[in-house]
């Protein structure tokens, strides 16, 4: 039985659950908890968007941020190329990874207006997949790293911790905006 991923509502709108603290040397025990969140996240954020209307989908999360409905595809993006980075560091030696223009892609039309539903499930297939992998790492494993551009090399461990933090951040989103408006 799995508990329910933590967001409680912040005052600060875009960053609901502070910005990303690192941990330096994680535990086993922070891994779990950092898998576990990652693995919960398909399903709470199912239970998040639950009976939202189109409208509502629409909303965005603060001014000038994104709505509901990029937030859902974002999360499907960003997690797709995630994962992609664990297989890339775990089959080539310090690989230089392509960033992608998040924002850019935010704005495309099937973030912007298609339902849902394909990247709740998708999500859901790609979470099965990844947490698996990530309970797979050996101790070696977890230090492997990737070169991304702008932010440098990237430790497979950190960036575990990284995409706990991101599930934490976009769930609150969600759930913040439809606690300020009754939903």
């Amino acid at each position: 039985m799995s508990m329910p991923i933590d967001v409680a509502p912040q005052t600060d709108l875009r960053y609901p659950v502070g910005r990303f603290q690192p941990i330096a040397d994680p535990t086993p025990a922070d891994r779990e908890t950092w898998i576990t969140e990652i693995e919960q996240l398909p399903a709470t954020l199912r239970d998040a968007v639950a009976g939202l209307n189109d409208e509502q989908l629409d909303t965005r999360y603060r001014p000038g941020g994104w709505t509901v409905r990029q937030v859902v595809h974002h999360l499907a993006d960003s997690h797709l190329n995630c994962y992609q980075r664990y297989r890339l560091a775990l089959t080539e030696n310090a690989p230089v990874i392509k960033p992608y223009n998040e924002a850019a892609w935010a704005e495309l039309p099937d973030a912007k207006s298609a339902p849902i539903e394909p990247s709740l499930s998708l999500l859901a297939g790609l979470h099965t997949r990844w947490v698996f992998l990530l309970r797979t790492l050996s101790e070696a494993d977890r230090q492997l790293t990737f070169k991304h551009p702008e932010r440098g090399e990237m430790r497979l461990d950190f960036t575990t911790g990284l995409y706990a933090w991101h599930c934490r951040h976009h769930l609150a989103h969600i759930r913040n905006l439809r606690e300020r408006q009754g939903w």
